[in-house]
């Protein structure tokens, strides 16, 4: 797919990888709707994109409950009136407060509705935002590394980005049925805000901390450059592509 042009859809995209994929689709030349629950950093990437010559509006969304989500896609077509991509790209670990097994069943449930429903009701919305112009589209989610292997500290963070790879993998099929493509993208460990929200928010858990030592995080822009990829190859649905430091090796699986 052509990306300029066309409106495009982020969303977590107040920081980190969000932000970094929301500021590359705008340099593209598409409209990008900027949502996310953090009205301050949302409103700050469409400031961004607003200074470097791109056009964006911004949209507070909670992707974690079926309602926040047909809400968000209603406003964002508000905006700009249809929508051709769109990035399921939110997501939250648990982090240790406490971590698991005794992580606040909220906690946990909070995870999974963010991470996998927010991503499988997202695709749906989008498939629903498709039809109404008749062209198709293309889905980009945010998956992750730990989705390949075992994560004894977060096996809930791991275990919700198993299923949308799974996930994504099976919608490979929605090419031939609905003329939309499905892919994801699946980062090694990325230099972002999450980081030090798996601990109290100014530096990461405990038992993040022995991986960090001496490791080269991925930068966002990099993640961008390949969900830019990924959008382009109109041959590609289905499509999970790893992303890790040329230093690193796979964790496991695929």
């Amino acid at each position: 797919m052509e990306i300029a042009g066309k409106v495009a859809l982020v969303t977590g995209a107040g920081s980190g990888i969000g932000r970094a994929c929301a500021e590359r689709l705008a340099r593209e030349g598409a409209k990008v709707i900027v949502v996310d629950i953090d009205a301050a950093g949302g409103e700050e990437t469409v400031r961004r994109i607003a200074a470097a010559g791109g056009e964006a509006a911004f949209v507070q969304g909670d992707v974690g409950s079926p309602e926040g989500i047909a809400e968000t896609f209603r406003a964002a077509k508000r905006v700009f009136g249809r929508l051709d991509i769109v990035h399921n790209n939110a997501g939250i670990m648990t982090g240790d407060t406490p971590g698991w097994p005794d992580a606040p069943l909220e906690k946990v449930h909070r995870v999974i509705s963010v991470n996998t429903s927010g991503v499988i009701m997202g695709t749906r919305a989008a498939v629903e935002a498709f039809r109404e112009h008749g062209e198709g589209g293309v889905v980009v989610n945010t998956a992750s590394i730990a989705g390949l292997g075992p994560l004894p500290f977060d096996p809930v963070y791991a275990a919700s980005k198993a299923a949308v790879i799974h996930f994504t993998k099976s919608c490979a099929i929605l090419k031939e049925l609905e003329n939309v493509r499905v892919n994801a993208v699946a980062p090694g460990m990325v230099d972002t805000p999450i980081i030090a929200k798996t601990g109290d928010g100014t530096r990461p858990a405990k038992w993040l901390e022995p991986s960090l030592e001496g490791a080269v995080l991925l930068q966002p822009e990099r993640i961008a450059d390949e969900v830019v990829r990924l959008i382009r190859d109109d041959a590609l649905a289905g499509e999970v592509s790893v992303v890790m430091h040329e230093s690193a090796q796979p964790a496991a699986g695929g």
